[in-house]
């Protein structure tokens, strides 16, 4: 009901201050006519160039618009309250990956995420990627997927941040970057042991951060099946040369 919803949002902003990180009105971090906008369909997308190799690779819609928002705002200025919505966009890739290898909703499910640098997720004051990943999973569960989350993988020190390389020098800092937590790996085998494996991360861009990714689960036998991310950065295409 849009006048309930409107007088939610008006208490939600005299308590908390707030606004919608979409389109700046008062009210939650994300307005119920933002959340309509929300993508409920996925589908495949590919870095140009594609790593060699990488797994199938699933995105909600480009990087732009109301997804981009929910990503800054999430990632960047810690709106914590974000990462329902994300997971809630996550699920659905997620969905779409999984019915692209023809798994059953029945067929046991590990979402993985990818992780960030240690320094990241002390400045930032919380771990972004693994928060939606958690809500994505849950809101999984609550359509009777059994699906799990599990914290697989680290980052090696050395690496350092991405902001503004291309993709050689993205795939030349990420080289042999992770590395996976033996004591989560052996949980997983213990406990679900043939479960369909999928990474999951914010957005795509060249593709070098889930390649390492999967080499690094890869090392230790664990096979991934696709990833799974909220957002896809459009193809940059060169202009002609003229002259």
């Amino acid at each position: 009901m849009p006048l309930l919803a409107d007088l939610a949002d008006g208490f939600v902003d005299l308590v908390l201050g707030s606004s919608c990180v979409v389109c700046g009105r008062p009210g939650r971090a994300l307005c119920v006519r933002c959340c309509h906008e929300l993508p409920v369909e996925a589908g495949l997308r590919r870095p140009t160039p594609c790593p060699p190799g990488l797994a199938p690779s699933y995105s909600a819609g480009p990087y732009d618009g109301v997804l981009r928002a929910l990503v800054l705002a999430h990632k960047e200025h810690g709106v914590h309250a974000l990462a329902g919505p994300l997971g809630t966009v996550l699920a659905v890739v997620a969905d779409a990956a999984l019915s692209g290898a023809g798994i059953g909703p029945d067929e046991a499910v590990v979402l993985v995420p990818v992780p960030s640098r240690p320094a990241a997720v002390r400045a930032r004051g919380h771990d972004p990627t693994t928060a939606m990943t958690r809500a994505a999973a849950s809101g999984l569960r609550s359509r009777g997927h059994p699906v799990g989350v599990a914290g697989l993988l680290r980052v090696r020190p050395g690496v350092v941040d991405q902001a503004g390389l291309d993709a050689a020098s993205r795939a030349a800092n990420l080289a042999g970057s992770m590395a996976t937590s033996t004591s989560a790996v052996r949980r997983l085998a213990r406990r679900r042991p043939t479960a369909h494996v999928l990474l999951c991360d914010d957005v795509l861009t060249t593709g070098a951060t889930l390649r390492e990714a999967q080499r690094a689960l890869e090392s230790v036998g664990i096979r991934v099946l696709a990833a799974a991310t909220v957002a896809a950065t459009r193809r940059k295409i060169d202009p002609p040369n003229l002259g």
